[in-house]
């Protein structure tokens, strides 16, 4: 019922000198209201114990240590001087003790009583330590195991995305666990610990105690503080906070501690706002009207009851005033202030009243089993040891007066269940605890949480649901960055890249869109890609277009003025069929790059790259037979030479139709195994689905193209070595230039085909295909329609002859020389 500040204290002097300061815990004398409850309630039951009455005996412990020992050892004695190993009891023989309402204080006395094999039932928060039957044999604990307080917090923590938390907890091996489970459960969950303070179990620290953690707490950015530990340990932390730092700050406290005790007034509104987690129970029936019925007069002889009273209700020195009811007769503490009682029942009070209930439970099982075995019987004296109550307390099982199981088998001890609490301070203190959630865990993968938001008032300076994290979220187009030597809270925030999005709040990966969508700007979501083929309707297909039509009717036209001028010595003297086939194919060529434009379709793909092949290949092919038809004209000129045979038209015409069947046929196994379809380019261009043609096969393909190159590189190197031979019309230098054009090209064409995709690809190929057209037009029929239309005295037999005649002066005249200087 005390709390008491204690100087330093050697062990030397007496523990009364060294105490001090004591002051009244008011709320905690509903514990002892509970087990007045409790006794009263057994003593009328009829069934429970028979012709027994329970008494009590009422100790305080004042929450201190050397307190707590002393008021053992008057327990002992059975006097107010303590005799160690002395008890001057002789009638009234305690059997078990119920103390404890923290761990410290239940080893304190569980140290001393267990030297007599007392059963000590403690009331207190439920303690690992205190499991140990090895170290404490005859300790029992009422409290609920608090199994899943961590797990439970840290679904609170998720629920508000508080992800920057601080951790206070008693130093003790409790608060150890509970700040390992914790922050195991936080670290599985992402969220981080901020800071882990510990505060001093023993109030002889309380003086100096802030110094040490508070102003850590105060200055770390985490706005909220989970708190965990004891009555003693709020009262030191209350202690040492200012209203105006700690008001800034969102607290979360378990269910041992009771934030209503207020060491002093200007304080009174640090905790306004917190959160806490209070065991669930189940208020034994009558218990609030007992309490209305609670007065000095109804126990005169209760000397705390007299203090309490005259503590809360100001009432004067003399207590004969109390006990003739002169104080304030009709007062009744149903009519305090939560900070000095609470009608409901807490935690302690339960445990304390389920305590005293398991205590007769286990007398009444074994006074029954003594009866049965026959030995009241005979009339045996009964001496009742409390070594001997052990083997009850283990085993004994009921349902309390509130329809609660209680076991003292702590192998059977059920989980605690919790509401969470807002704790609220409103004007002229007046403090209350609205419920607005729950926790009922039933196995780590089946928990029951449930939170109302919008019931929550929260702190003075948080109007809102509070932000504690260590930075800002990052937002949707954006991931998280970790930084190096920090915690995984604390993070950097980089943009996706530009194939990748992020559509929710820290994400720790972005993602990349659907093959048929691409990211927006923002890159936070995907849209889905426009289709799109190389169509008429482009600047750059519309120009490409205009391009190829153009030198298709230039091309004709050509044909048109060959056709006019066939007779002409010109036209004659290069195999003029060769040229109506070139000139033919080439028309060709230009318009075969139209099927690169417009909507690719089965048909369209299939004669892209065939017709192109093959006219090209009629086209190389013919310029081929022309420097062949040169090379063999020339031998066929010089006296009893064989070669006449072979400069005939069919000769050339045979060339043509076999390098042409020999791509066809190429094109025909390409077409039988691999063919060149539709299909969609879903990366080359953002924001778009690119409707192309595929090859099909890549080694048909480029065997096709090979294959053509091979033609090429073969025209060059004739036209090359025949570039000089002495004929009027010779074309094997224009063909030398055309081919290497054409040759130039198509090299720089197959790895340019490589890289781009889409409709820079075809792009890539119509520019190749006008571009070896155009360079064949130009270099080979040019020159000649400039002779036809612009010199027609050059394509006449009078200037031929002229030219040859010099020709074959030149060649005499130095052999005529060279002859003269020889004599």
């Amino acid at each position: 019922m005390y709390s008491v500040e204690v100087n330093c204290f050697t062990g030397l002097e007496n523990p009364q000198k060294t105490c001090n300061n004591f002051q009244l815990m008011h709320k905690n004398y509903q514990q002892v209201l509970a087990l007045v409850f409790a006794v009263e309630e057994i003593n009328q039951n009829p069934n429970l114990l028979p012709n027994i009455t329970l008494g009590y005996h009422l100790y305080n412990t004042y929450h201190s240590d050397e307190r707590t020992l002393e008021s053992s050892l008057k327990w002992l004695s059975g006097q107010s001087q303590t005799m160690p190993n002395y008890s001057c009891r002789t009638h009234d023989k305690s059997v078990a003790v119920i103390g404890g309402a923290t761990s410290t204080l239940s080893v304190q006395m569980g140290s001393l009583l267990e030297l007599y094999k007392f059963p000590q039932i403690t009331y207190g928060p439920f303690d690992p330590l205190l499991h140990d039957k090895v170290q404490f044999p005859s300790l029992y604990q009422m409290a609920p195991k608090d199994s899943f307080l961590s797990v439970g917090i840290v679904q609170l923590l998720l629920h508000f995305a508080w992800t920057w938390v601080g951790l206070t907890s008693t130093d003790d091996m409790r608060g150890e666990k509970f700040l390992w489970n914790t922050a195991e459960e936080m670290s599985r969950r992402n969220i981080c610990v901020a800071f882990i303070e510990k505060i001093p179990v023993s109030e002889r620290r309380q003086d100096d105690s802030h110094v040490a953690f508070m102003p850590r707490i105060i200055a770390s950015s985490a706005k909220v503080i989970i708190i965990h530990g004891d009555a003693d340990s709020l009262i030191i932390l209350r202690h040492s906070q200012p209203l105006i730092f700690t008001s800034l700050k969102l607290w979360i406290i378990t269910s041992d501690l009771d934030i209503t005790l207020r060491a002093r007034h200007f304080d009174s509104y640090a905790f306004h706002g917190a959160l806490v987690f209070k065991h669930q129970t189940c208020e034994p029936p009558g218990f609030s009207d007992f309490l209305k019925s609670v007065n000095p007069v109804k126990y005169p002889a209760d000397i705390f009851l007299k203090s309490f009273w005259h503590s809360t209700f100001n009432c004067s020195d003399e207590f004969a005033k109390l006990e003739r009811g002169e104080c304030l007769p009709n007062a009744s503490l149903e009519d305090l202030p939560l900070e000095y009682f609470d009608m409901i029942m807490s935690s302690l009070s339960y445990s304390t009243y389920n305590a005293v209930y398991a205590v007769a439970w286990a007398l009444h099982e074994m006074f029954l089993m003594r009866t049965e075995m026959g030995f009241e019987r005979h009339g045996e004296n009964f001496t009742l040891q409390p070594w001997q109550l052990h083997s009850f307390l283990r085993n004994i099982q009921f349902n309390n007066s509130a329809g609660d199981p209680v076991v003292l088998d702590e192998q059977r001890n059920p989980v605690a269940k919790y509401d969470i609490m807002n704790y609220l301070i409103f004007f002229k203190q007046n403090e209350i605890f609205v419920k607005v959630g729950q926790f009922i865990p039933k196995s780590l993968l089946n928990q029951n949480f449930t939170i109302s938001e919008n019931s929550i008032i929260w702190g003075i300076s948080q109007p809102t649901v509070p932000e504690s994290v260590c930075n800002e979220s990052c937002g949707s187009g954006f991931k998280k960055l970790s930084c190096e030597g920090k915690p995984a809270c604390c993070f950097d925030c980089v943009q996706c890249p530009e194939e990748e999005i992020s559509n929710q709040k820290d994400m720790d990966h972005c993602m990349k869109c659907p093959e048929d969508k691409y990211p927006n700007e923002e890159r936070n979501n995907c849209l889905p890609k426009n289709v799109a083929f190389f169509t008429f309707k482009e600047s750059l297909g519309m120009t490409l277009t205009c391009i190829a039509l153009s030198f298709s009717l230039l091309t004709v036209l050509i044909l048109v003025i060959f056709v006019k001028f066939r007779d002409t010595p010109i036209v004659k003297a290069n195999n003029r069929n060769l040229s109506y086939t070139l000139l033919i194919s080439l028309t060709l060529c230009f318009l075969s790059s139209m099927f690169f434009i417009g909507q690719p379709t089965s048909a369209t793909c299939l004669l892209q790259q065939t017709i192109f092949a093959i006219v090209f290949t009629v086209a190389v092919s013919s310029i081929l037979a022309k420097t062949i038809t040169v090379v063999l004209a020339f031998k066929a000129t010089r006296p009893g030479s064989r070669m006449k045979r072979w400069v005939q038209p069919r000769v050339s015409n045979f060339i043509v139709f076999i390098c042409s069947m020999i791509q066809v046929t190429l094109c025909g196994i390409w077409l039988a195994t691999s063919p060149p379809f539709p299909g969609l380019d879903l990366h080359s261009e953002p924001g778009h689905i690119i409707i192309v043609c595929k090859i099909g096969s890549g080694i048909a393909f480029y065997g096709v193209l090979g294959y053509m190159g091979f033609l090429a590189l073969g025209s060059f190197i004739v036209a090359f070595l025949a570039r000089n031979l002495p004929d009027t019309f010779n074309e094997a230098k224009f063909i030398t230039f055309s081919m290497l054009i054409f040759c130039s090209v198509w090299l720089s064409f197959i790895p340019a085909y490589q890289n781009p995709k889409g409709k820079a690809m075809m792009n890539a190929e119509i520019f190749c295909i006008l571009a070896s057209s155009g360079g064949l037009l130009g270099c080979i029929f040019l020159p000649k329609c400039y002779v036809i239309l612009l010199r027609p005295d050059r394509n006449t037999l009078e200037y031929l002859k002229q030219k040859a005649d010099s020709r074959s002066h030149s060649e005499i005249l130095p052999g005529r020389q060279k002859f003269k200087k020889k004599f």
